[in-house]
């Protein structure tokens, strides 16, 4: 059973010692009713605490069913206390924010008793100290003697076999206090009971044993034990005996006490939660709107580089070098006086780079490339368009009242703005990067994009080659430039309305409208540009300039027609196409292919040394030597005998006859030239191929790759690379990114401004979990006798941490969940304030993963601020714990 010999418990209170008990000798019977008496002071509480397991003796050993507690650790005395002890206090020692039930059940959550077992244990404990309707009281709710009770039912609830009770009687009536003891002499019949009291009386009537202290020491007992009669029962029940399972407070449980305790302060627990949610509130906007602008400008880019695509030509010139020779870094080369202004002599240098920056890309090859499916761009990009250089003649179906090409674009050279060839290609220039009078585009083979650009206010997209869209803008109109391009007004007004601008005539221009049905019904005409010649003999003859001709053609040419009308969505921040007409990729395959079919290309293919268009020879090499140096018989011959055979008796029939008439020698030349000039051309093979539109799909003259963003358009640049160094010298890349000479990332400095901003904000966030660390240990200070209750019914320090890290996360999960409660909320006047100012939607949008992240690091914040007070409060002794009010 139970045994103390020789304890001995020393206090020290600064230097000094007070001994409260000095070498107490005892032994307990299993089944008694002990009553321990003496005057305030004389040690007896310290003697029921160190018997209870709360307080921990100086010296001597306390025997527990014949086994020493020298060795215990805090884990097996909490042990003891929850499966072998239960306390009664005269203060009663209830938990004031939980209800009478959940007071009585504390002590079975800690033994890891089910939650169904617990509550009829609870519930029968409850019932035989007279309590079965009380269930659900708090304790302030009771009186007196029902608090008790609720103490006793809590002390029995674990079946323990000693029961301990400290003045059980001491704050209550004496008819409160009889029916207490008699439900306590009740108990001792089937355990050990040992009561401290100071009143005489109570023990003569109830105790089955009285034993007097005395300074430290029993000086009297009425019915002492002895050990040795029942050793042998004590060791019959040690090998009956079960191990006792280590208790252990769960997670729940622990949330449970901190949650009803939160409750009882809700003004101070919403404040604290305030306080913290403040930095998650920072924060949260921060990322909100970050997030917001990072998807605004992903939107922009998206859209912006759709409009701005890396070109990569067949022939190129690299504009980085002849930008950074035309640079200041280039002055000051010759030192000169500062008298006067000198020039800075830069192009010789300049000439020289646009030469020798002038390159050849194989474009065959890279598309090969990028068709292959191993290159990845698919994912970076938007698109990728091949271009051609085969030209889209379009001309309006109508030829009742005049022949009219609405593409190429044939205004502005009509006015004399402009050259029908590219300024842009002569410079180097990508053709995409320069403003272009086309009306017709190329739609980007991208329906995703297409669709979050545009809307279809009438009609559909194109589905075959022959059908194209018209493009609106966001007001539903179309420039009159359009409208004219297109032959819906007549383009021939326009020279006239340009001079009564210049003589300063007040020009009145109506504004015109038409039904989506119009527009739909429009129709045009393709015309290949072998259509524009006429085989006539052995030649064949422009009739571009015939418009009976043309009018024959274009009444058997394929018609293109109108199926759907377009507009920018109100999402859109750019849009791939400007106004006019945007067809598919299919209609420039299908001209390629319709152009190479054709009879003309075919017969010039047929004869690659002939021009179709005069029947003579194109120019060979030794054409170019005979004009390159002075023509003297001699020459003649020399050169005659490179030609065919036929060509070259013609020749030479015509020169004998000349010689035979004694025609002198320079005339003879002279004769020659004429005739060598009428029968030579200016043309070369390539040359009449380009002219009549013959090109190979697998050879584009430019490839336009629309990167997704300004992240993927440098994935793309380096893809570029890492394909440069897979290559033979001949085969690389060259190309100038255009945009990233003009454009930086503005996502960056979005980044970097979002970062500075969360790491001020954060200082707020550090603060406040501070502050919860304070009002944690306030909390500590406030709760310091629930702290000795739990560890008097068994819980461990670990138990007690973890109550108040518990208490911790509530208040982290509720500032957090508040902190992302009010961001929402908050995003949505200021989205609405930003529409308004900026007409730009949803700027703040807090991501659900960035809301999830900050809701668990405020609690891991306020865990970690609250985890120096949980240390406090595991560390406290039970025993001054149970005497703080």
């Amino acid at each position: 059973m139970l045994t103390l010999k020789n304890i001995i418990k020393t206090y020290k209170t600064g230097d000094e010692k007070v001994d409260a008990l000095k070498g107490v000798n005892i032994s307990f019977r299993k089944n008694e009713f002990v009553a321990i008496l003496g005057h305030s002071g004389c040690g007896k509480t310290t003697l029921l605490n160190i018997i209870g397991g709360l307080d921990k003796y100086t010296s001597g050993d306390l025997i527990i069913d014949s086994k020493s507690t020298k060795n215990f650790s805090d884990h097996d005395w909490d042990t003891y206390r929850n499966h072998r002890v239960g306390f009664v206090f005269q203060s009663y020692n209830l938990i004031e924010h939980q209800s009478v039930l959940a007071n009585v059940e504390l002590a079975l959550t800690l033994s890891g008793v089910s939650r169904k077992e617990r509550r009829e244990r609870a519930k029968n404990a409850l019932i035989k100290v007279g309590l079965g309707d009380q269930l659900n009281k708090k304790p302030n709710q009771m009186s007196g003697g029902q608090m008790q009770r609720v103490a006793i039912a809590r002390a029995l609830v674990n079946n323990p076999e000693i029961l301990l009770a400290d003045e059980p009687t001491g704050a209550l009536d004496s008819a409160t206090s009889v029916q207490i003891m008699e439900l306590i002499k009740e108990i001792a019949k089937d355990r050990l009971v040992i009561m401290v009291t100071h009143n005489p009386e109570l023990a003569e009537s109830y105790a089955t044993r009285t034993v007097h202290l005395l300074d430290g020491n029993i000086v009297s007992d009425s019915d002492p034990f002895n050990e040795e009669q029942e050793i042998k029962s004590d060791e019959k029940k040690k090998k009956k005996s079960k191990k006792d399972k280590k208790v252990s407070m769960s997670f729940f449980t622990a949330l449970s006490l901190s949650f009803n305790n939160l409750l009882t302060k809700k003004a101070r627990t919403f404040l604290t939660a305030f306080a913290g949610s403040i930095g998650i509130i920072g924060i949260a906007l921060i990322l909100a709107i970050s997030n917001g602008i990072d998807a605004y400008i992903s939107s922009v880019e998206e859209d912006t580089l759709s409009s701005y695509p890396i070109e990569i030509q067949e022939s190129t010139m690299s504009m980085g070098d002849m930008l950074s020779n035309m640079s200041s870094e280039n002055t000051g080369k010759t030192p000169h006086d500062m008298d006067k202004i000198y020039s800075n002599n830069i192009m010789g240098e300049l000439l020289n780079v646009m030469t020798s920056s002038l390159s050849q890309n194989n474009l065959t090859a890279f598309k090969e490339f990028l068709d292959g499916g191993k290159s990845g761009i698919e994912e970076l990009t938007s698109g990728v368009q091949y271009k051609y250089s085969t030209t889209l003649n379009v001309y309006k179906a109508d030829t009742s009242n005049s022949v009219t090409q609405v593409n190429p674009n044939k205004i502005m050279e009509t006015l004399g703005f402009m050259p029908t060839s590219n300024p842009a290609m002569s410079m180097g220039m990508p053709s995409s990067q320069m403003s272009s009078t086309d009306v017709w585009q190329e739609l980007l083979d991208n329906e995703e994009l297409l669709k979050k650009q545009y809307d279809i206010i009438k009609g559909r997209m194109p589905e075959k080659y022959n059908e194209v869209v018209i493009i609106a803008d966001k007001n539903n109109e179309i420039n009159d430039f359009t409208i004219y391009s297109l032959g819906l007004k007549d383009a021939s007004v326009l020279p006239q309305l340009m001079e009564d601008i210049k003589n300063g005539k007040e020009v009145d221009t109506e504004q015109t409208s038409y039904t989506y049905d119009e527009l739909l019904g429009l129709e045009f005409k393709l015309l290949l540009n072998t259509d524009y010649y006429e085989k006539q003999g052995d030649i064949w003859v422009d009739k571009s300039k015939d418009n009976d001709y043309l009018r024959q053609k274009l009444k058997d040419s394929e018609t293109i027609k109108v199926v759907g009308i377009l507009r920018p969505s109100d999402e859109a921040v750019s849009s791939t196409m400007r106004e006019g007409i945007g067809y598919t990729a299919s209609l420039m395959e299908h001209l390629v292919n319709e152009v190479n079919k054709s009879e003309i290309v075919k017969a010039q293919k047929d004869n690659e040394e002939i021009d179709i268009f005069t029947g003579n020879r194109f120019p060979t090499e030794e054409d170019k030597k005979l004009n390159e140096q002075p023509i003297t018989m001699d020459t003649i011959n020399a050169y005659l005998e490179t030609l065919p055979e036929k060509e070259k008796a013609e020749y030479k029939g015509a020169i004998q006859q000349m010689q035979m008439m004694g025609m002198p020698e320079e005339q003879i030349i002279e004769m020659f030239k004429k005739a060598k000039e009428q029968n030579s051309t200016d043309a070369t093979y390539s040359g009449n191929l380009a002219a009549l539109g013959v090109a190979d799909l697998s050879k584009p003259s430019s490839i336009l790759i629309y990167a997704k963003d300004f992240a993927s358009k440098e994935e793309i640049n380096e893809l570029i690379a890492d394909y440069n160094e897979s290559v033979v010298e001949e085969d690389e890349i060259e190309y100038t990114d255009y945009i990233g000479l003009l454009m930086s990332s503005v996502t960056t400095i979005i980044n970097a401004i979002s970062y500075v901003l969360i790491a001020f904000v954060s200082i707020s966030l550090v603060v406040s979990s501070i502050m919860i660390g304070i009002i944690t240990y306030i909390s500590v200070l406030e709760r310091t006798k629930e702290i000795g209750i739990l560890r008097a019914i068994g819980a461990s320090k670990k138990d007690i941490s973890r109550v108040f890290n518990a208490e911790t996360f509530i208040i982290g999960l509720t500032a957090g969940a508040l902190g992302i409660g009010l961001t929402l909320l908050m995003s949505i006047p200021i989205n609405a304030i930003i529409y308004h100012f900026t007409t730009i939607a949803n700027v703040a949008a807090l991501p659900p993963v960035a809301g999830i992240a900050l809701v668990i690091i405020s609690m891991v914040l306020t865990m970690i601020s609250g985890f120096i007070p949980a240390k406090i409060a595991a560390k406290k002794d039970p025993v001054v714990a149970l005497r703080s009010e």
